[in-house]
């Protein structure tokens, strides 16, 4: 089957490009907004397109039946949006800067019908369909600096509690059905926990519920309104209920600000469906008649080349191959993955066994019905493995991973293996990096754990083979940055970076800057 949907290319490309996001700046301090200061691509916050007659007729058809799911969407919104400055200036932002909304609409495609059904279904505000925007940008591989991963960016330990299983093959904080329905329920009993006050549930959701309620009391000891704008919250929960009463005001009232975001079909892209025992995502894909990399886009739960032994088993595949895939499964029953023979080598074990065939101890116990992690050298065993090779699972963890960290983010990367005893901290130090660009770079949260033995990848300025000290300068009178970096041969934006000078200011003597230098081309 051919998809033309214009969806999966963006779906194949989520990883690789980030929309850019606004930003949680004090809005105060921002300058007011011109005509002047609007991209050519934009027309003005206040433009009101005509009415048409296809307008005219959408206008008459309920939520349900409009062909927009976009329409669908901004019929039912309903919470209300605040006359606040913060709200008007991320309003700007996203009119401003068209296409992150195309960027977000095109991944959101296979998924927002079942996420609006959903919310229909438990007679939630509709506004909760758009948190994604807020969330992820819809990017359902999206992983945060706070380890927080999918379309609704549960952290571990929130998603664990709302039932989320997080293991070597599956990850339910990117199942989309899975997270959607979790969210929901966890927004559900925030709403519940601030006695129907949705702005505070959603706040509480970014921040957590306990700091919502320690500044709803704060407030309330003050005798100060408990409002959410009267409350003081982290700058990023601050700005957080902003952007989405922004997003849904936009969404709403589309011909009003001169906002065209592109249609999404309102019906079905995706269904569920439940093979009932492993399949490896090559074989699942020849059933489904669609490559592997488009299932694993819709799938992205799946951390491996296969759904996970023992369940998660559901897939999310078109719905017009729902037939042919559930026939190929019924025709084929018991032949979801490969099996291999292995004869037992001398040293082996089951975790070297396991590692060599890109799959877990437990998988092979299940398959040869042992009890223990006793083998015997010459003896053989059954291999569950992948029928393709590991490029054809281009979108697996480990080649995520791998396309993380070949990103050029330096002028040259090394490898650092993970000895015991170290930290995120103290590998940074001993590179001279930041712990965030290292944590980045490796496709991790600087909160991670690091295991013995895994791999990271290091970005170094400079040429291979430089021996990289710091230095600390003290400033002579005369001193320029340039002056300086051109004496260590080193960038002038580095010195800035490094010492977190601002460009506008003079350098005083005596001044001490720290630099990284290269000493095999300069004497220090």
């Amino acid at each position: 089957m051919k998809l033309k949907y214009s969806w999966i290319l963006a779906l194949l490309l989520a990883g690789c490009q980030a929309p850019q996001q606004p930003t949680e700046k004090d809005v105060s301090e921002l300058p007011p907004t011109t005509e002047e200061s609007q991209p050519e691509d934009t027309l003005p916050s206040d433009a009101v397109k005509q009415p048409t007659d296809e307008v005219e007729k959408a206008s008459e058809l309920t939520a349900q039946q409009q062909q927009d799911l976009w329409k669908r969407i901004g019929m039912q919104l309903e919470l209300p949006v605040a006359d606040n400055k913060k709200v008007a200036y991320y309003r700007d932002w996203y009119i401003k800067h068209p296409s992150h909304l195309r960027t977000v609409s095109k991944r959101a495609e296979p998924f927002l019908h079942l996420i609006v059904e959903k919310i229909e279904e438990k007679d939630l505000p509709m506004e909760l369909a758009l948190l994604p925007v807020v969330e992820s940008s819809y990017d359902a591989f999206a992983y945060s600096h706070g380890s927080a991963s999918g379309l609704w960016q549960f952290i571990p330990g929130t998603g664990k509690w709302y039932g989320l299983e997080q293991n070597y093959w599956y990850d339910g904080r990117r199942d989309v059905v899975a997270s959607t329905d979790a969210a929901l329920k966890y927004l559900s009993d925030l709403n519940e926990r601030f006695d129907g006050n949705w702005n505070h549930a959603i706040a509480a959701y970014n921040s957590g519920g306990g700091r919502v309620s320690s500044a709803i009391r704060k407030n309330r000891r003050l005798n100060k309104p408990t409002d959410f704008f009267s409350l003081e919250l982290p700058q990023e929960t601050s700005a957080y209920v902003p952007k989405l009463m922004a997003i849904a005001d936009i969404v709403a009232n589309q011909e009003k600000y001169g906002v065209d975001i592109p249609a999404i079909a309102n019906k079905p892209v995706l269904v569920e469906v439940d093979p009932k025992e492993q399949l490896d995502l090559g074989i699942a894909a020849q059933y489904a008649g669609i490559p592997v990399k488009e299932l694993q886009s819709y799938n992205p739960a799946y951390n491996q080349w296969a759904t996970a032994p023992e369940g998660p088993q559901k897939l999310l595949i078109p719905e017009a191959q729902q037939e042919q895939f559930l026939a190929k499964v019924e025709e084929n029953r018991g032949k979801g993955v490969k099996l291999v023979r292995y004869k037992i080598q001398s040293g082996d074990s089951l975790g070297v066994i396991a590692q060599k065939h890109n799959t877990t101890i437990k998988v092979i116990q299940n398959a040869n019905g042992m009890s223990d992690s006793n083998i015997r050298a010459g003896r053989y065993l059954l291999i569950p493995t992948s029928t393709q090779s590991d490029s054809t699972y281009a979108l697996s963890a480990d080649n995520r991973l791998k396309q993380t960290q070949s990103r050029n983010r330096g002028d040259y990367k090394v490898s650092h293996t993970v000895k015991s005893g170290e930290s995120f901290w103290s590998i940074a130090k001993n590179h001279n990096v930041s712990v965030q660009s290292l944590a980045k770079w490796n496709g991790m949260a600087p909160k991670d754990t690091l295991r013995v033995g895994q791999n990271l990848v290091v970005w170094k300025q400079g040429e291979q083979g430089a021996v990289m000290r710091t230095v600390y300068y003290s400033v002579r009178s005369g001193d320029s940055i340039s002056t300086i970096a051109n004496r260590f041969k080193v960038r002038s934006s580095d010195v800035i970076k490094w010492n977190n000078l601002n460009t506008s200011s003079y350098l005083q003597p005596g001044q001490k800057l720290k630099l990284y230098v290269d000493v095999t081309k300069v004497s220090v």
